[in-house]
This record gives structure tokens, C-alpha cells and sequence, in this order.
């Protein structure tokens, strides 16, 4: 699947246009935005998320501080976009692969979907972009689709087990 590029410089605080390819977004597939995540998060975000986060990169353009914030702040965004057919959000059922912040704040996200044949499949990266590309400071987002490895349910956070009653 190809990935799109959102350039949020050409348009700091107009909402994305729908794709006419797919239609606009149903609002029921985002949810309140939440509190960002607990704890510290420093460094690019690299790997399987969620899950610890490494330190910062030597020589990156980012202080410390702003990339802390700004991961947390792409991290809530991400929170705020649900499988439609699963009552948690995709980061804590554990369908966000990686997340890359660069130095020019361009973010790179891999994702998985907890199906092939998921229903939503053409037009959930698409969510996905539109909610990382409002976090103020990012620039440029793209999503790639994988399914290697592919997704199962010991990938989801505890919090997303409960609310779908899994302990």
C-alpha cells in the first residue's frame, strides 16, 4: 500500500480535506482526545510501541524537552483513532509498529491492522495521518501499512485488555 505525505506548513490550522477516493472520516472512528501518556518519553520513538521509549539520538536538532513533549502529543493524537469494530484505541491494541520523529519533526509511522482483510483497511492510515498531522510542530507524516509480523493479541496493553474484558 502506497503512503501518503501530509504537509502541515501549507495548511498550519485548516483540517484535512477528505480523500475523494475513500470519503470523508466518520467521526464515530475518533474519540476524545486524552490526557498524553504518562511518564517520560525522551529520544525518537523507534520499534514496538507501546512500550519503553529510547533516549535521545546524539546530535539531534530537537532539545530533549520539545521532543519529549512532542512524542507524547503524537502518541495522545494516535489514542484518538479506534478500530471500528473493537472498543480501544489502535495504539493500545498495539497496531502501531513504530513511530519515527526526524529533525525537521517529520513523522514516519509503521502500522498494522488486526486483519488483512480488515474493512477499514484503505481508510484507517488515512485517520491515522490526519490525527498526527494536528499535532502542532509536526511536519510531514506518512503511514506505511505492514503485516509482517503480524498482529495478535498479546501485542495490546493491559488497559486495552480490560476494556475489552480480557483478564
Amino acid at each position: 500500500m502506497e503512503s501518503k505525505t501530509v504537509d502541515k506548513s501549507a495548511a498550519a490550522d485548516a483540517p484535512a480535506a477528505p480523500d475523494p477516493m475513500i470519503g470523508p472520516m466518520p467521526d464515530p472512528m475518533i474519540g476524545p482526545k486524552p490526557d498524553p501518556m504518562p511518564g517520560p518519553v525522551s529520544g525518537p520513538v523507534s520499534g514496538p510501541v507501546p512500550g519503553p521509549v529510547p533516549g535521545p539520538v546524539p546530535g539531534a536538532s530537537i532539545p530533549p524537552e520539545e521532543l519529549e513533549q512532542l512524542t507524547a502529543d503524537i502518541v495522545a493524537a494516535l489514542k484518538t483513532v479506534y478500530d471500528p469494530e473493537i472498543p480501544a484505541d489502535i495504539y493500545e491494541l498495539g497496531l502501531i509498529y513504530k513511530i519515527d520523529v526526524d529533525d525537521e519533526r517529520n513523522v514516519a509511522i509503521e502500522m498494522t491492522l488486526t486483519a488483512p482483510g480488515c474493512p477499514v483497511a484503505g481508510e484507517m492510515p488515512t485517520w491515522v495521518e490526519n490525527a498526527v498531522a494536528g499535532v502542532a510542530g509536526v511536519g510531514q507524516v506518512s503511514v506505511k501499512l505492514t503485516f509482517d509480523p503480524p498482529w495478535d493479541k498479546d501485542r495490546m496493553s493491559d488497559e486495552a485488555k480490560l476494556a475489552l474484558g480480557m483478564f
